[in-house]
């Protein structure tokens, strides 16, 4: 509240804006505001505290305005008694920096706030956007997220900078039959409405991995750790179960954040970042427990709709001990190993099915690198 008791007064010096006569005036504070009368007692002015400001003046004077007058009046107080008085009853002046210290604790306020919104946003909002979103994002526009993808990918698993030579198989034409005739029936069952397009590489771990919108890398480690073209063609039921379940695009959403949401929205994945963004989101993060077990499921029932057998996708895992993404860990210890392979020969059926490749062109695709 306002001190209301006997008005301050003190000397100053006033410039009425039209001459550039200083008068010397006996300023004196009242409820309202300032009055001001030269030395004859004459009343000079009357200013509202409501519409004073501070202007710029030497540091030991206080240099008062009116807001929004077009005469340029000033007063100029040298008392500093009085200078405080009107300091501590007019808002606009904050000689002591009470004003700049509330507006400073307000900012900070402020932006604690947003940053603590932003970060309930990021946590809950974003995760939840993407979720329902993602089931809307087009085909058409999920494959070009995937081919903008597709060469950052290629470039950060070719850490021996091989180029062209990264891709196996580009010239044994034996090999890629072979693995067009394992893609055939797999991709036929799903009938996913998008091509699937499956890429060998030289990359020593038992892995594989898909990206948004059909693409899926295999890496020579996992060709060679598999014993038959079932185990080889289960983990790629598995990836195709990623691509039909559209976990990559959700995990890019997920995890690159609002202004990546915006570039899906809008279809613009031409800026470099946001490439690199969500290929690091690709190769980087983990899925989750109940989207890696949904994989399994399509997969064992892919393969055996394909006419394959569903039991070999846990033969597979058994082997290479969970690894099937870069990043990504399917099985994420020996517990877990054995429960989901125990789940996957549940859902198997029962029974011998025939070999998902002939003995020759499996002999090929296991070559398919070594040329």
């Amino acid at each position: 509240m306002r001190d209301t008791a006997i008005p301050a007064a003190g000397d100053g010096i006033y410039f009425d804006g039209r001459v550039s006569v200083r008068r010397r005036v006996r300023v004196a504070l009242t409820v309202s505001g300032l009055e001001f009368e030269d030395t004859d007692g004459r009343l000079l002015g009357q200013w509202a505290y409501s519409e004073i400001q501070s202007l710029n003046a030497p540091a030991n004077v206080l240099r008062l305005g009116k807001r929004n007058n077009a005469r340029l009046e000033r007063l100029e107080i040298a008392d500093d008694a009085l200078a405080a008085a009107i300091d501590a009853r007019a808002l606009q002046i904050d000689r002591s920096g009470g004003l700049q210290k509330r507006q400073r604790i307000a900012v900070i306020g402020w932006s604690v706030l947003a940053t603590f919104s932003l970060l309930l946003l990021a946590w809950i909002g974003v995760p939840a956007a993407a979720a329902r979103l993602t089931p809307y994002v087009p085909v058409a526009l999920e494959r070009k997220l995937g081919n903008a993808v597709d060469a950052q990918v290629r470039e950060t698993l070719d850490t021996h900078r091989l180029g062209v030579g990264f891709e196996c198989g580009t010239s044994n034409t034996g090999a890629q039959s072979a693995l067009a005739r394992m893609q055939q029936p797999l991709e036929r069952a799903a009938a996913l409405g998008t091509p699937l397009t499956l890429t060998v590489v030289r990359r020593p771990e038992s892995n594989a991995f898909a990206l948004p919108g059909g693409h899926i890398y295999v890496f020579e480690g996992l060709i060679d750790k598999s014993a038959t073209p079932d185990e080889l063609a289960g983990v790629l039921a598995h990836e195709i179960g990623h691509v039909a379940h559209r976990d990559g695009t959700r995990a890019v959403l997920q995890q690159a954040g609002l202004s990546f949401l915006l570039g899906m929205i809008l279809g613009d994945f031409i800026g470099g970042g946001a490439v690199v963004i969500a290929a690091r989101t690709v190769l980087q993060s983990s899925y989750s427990r109940e989207v890696e077990t949904a994989a399994d499921v399509y997969g064992v029932a892919l393969m055996q709709k394909a006419g394959g057998d569903g039991r070999a996708l846990g033969t597979i895992l058994n082997k290479i001990g969970g690894a099937t993404e870069p990043g990504m860990k399917i099985l994420r210890d020996h517990p877990e190993t054995a429960a989901r392979i125990a789940a996957i020969n549940r859902l198997a059926s029962a029974g011998k099915a025939a070999a998902f490749l002939g003995a020759e062109d499996w002999a090929s695709l296991r070559a398919i690198c070594k040329g």
